[in-house]
């Protein structure tokens, strides 16, 4: 019986760098980029699928679970935006600066250390965030059983991560990575990478149905990440509980 999703080498190899979550120039700055793009899709798709009202605080009432937050650069946003958020890594020491960094910044959101088969909770979230996470688990099929457990009826699950062809070797490892030296190279294995079909194929076990399917790309002319109809390589998906 499978217990386990964690992938040590992962957690050890994003714990060595943690210091540098907050630094928008540092290791971190593919996500501090990536962040606008992500925060606005997710705002865009709570608001509409949850039917909420405008207001200041629009996630006001959210109970919102960010799998992998590292040092919170999405917890934090959705914070600010009303949600009560929970922070899970599993990695001690990305707690510890998600932990610093959020009480410095005046926001009250719940952070563990665990990953979602090791969180014994009677709660069920409203929304789970896996963002640049599933692609560093050690079981992405018993990873996503546990997440949906997780999840309320008719609750939303976002999915971001990196698709598995032969542009995106080029591209997240050879280009970002080797080249273009915007990530320490062995961020990314290839051969975890995830194909839109085969992420949509196991949750559908899991009673999750695709609501939203997207590409991410990087414009160069603009200098900034957008929402794209090619999926070769980043995208994101959003899937609902029945």
């Amino acid at each position: 019986m499978k217990t386990n999703t964690i992938n040590k080498k992962e957690i050890e190899k994003f714990s060595r760098i943690a210091e540098e979550w907050w630094d928008p120039k540092g290791k971190f700055k593919p996500l501090h980029n990536f962040n606008p793009i992500r925060i606005s899709y997710l705002k865009e798709n709570i608001t509409k699928n949850l039917n909420l009202k405008k207001k200041d605080k629009i996630l006001s009432g959210i109970k919102i679970l960010d799998i992998g937050c590292g040092g919170g650069l999405l917890s934090e946003p959705m914070s600010r935006l009303g949600a009560e958020v929970f922070g899970m890594d599993a990695s001690e020491r990305n707690i510890e600066v998600a932990k610093i960094h959020a009480k410095k910044s005046g926001l009250k959101i719940k952070y563990l250390c665990s990953s979602p088969e090791k969180f014994k909770t009677n709660l069920k979230f409203d929304v789970i965030l896996n963002m640049e996470i599933i692609e560093h688990v050690e079981d992405v099929d018993f990873f996503l059983k546990s997440c949906s457990r997780l999840l309320k009826k008719n609750g939303i699950m976002f999915v971001a991560t990196l698709n598995k062809t032969l542009k995106s070797y080029l591209f997240a490892i050879i280009g970002a990575e080797y080249i273009l030296k915007w990530l320490p190279i062995g961020t990314h294995e290839w051969e975890k990478f995830v194909k839109p079909e085969d992420l949509i194929k196991i949750n559908k076990k899991y009673n999750l149905t695709l609501g939203d399917l997207k590409g991410v790309k990087f414009n160069l002319i603009n200098n900034n990440w957008e929402l794209s109809t090619d999926k070769s390589v980043n995208y994101i998906a959003k899937f609902i509980k029945i």
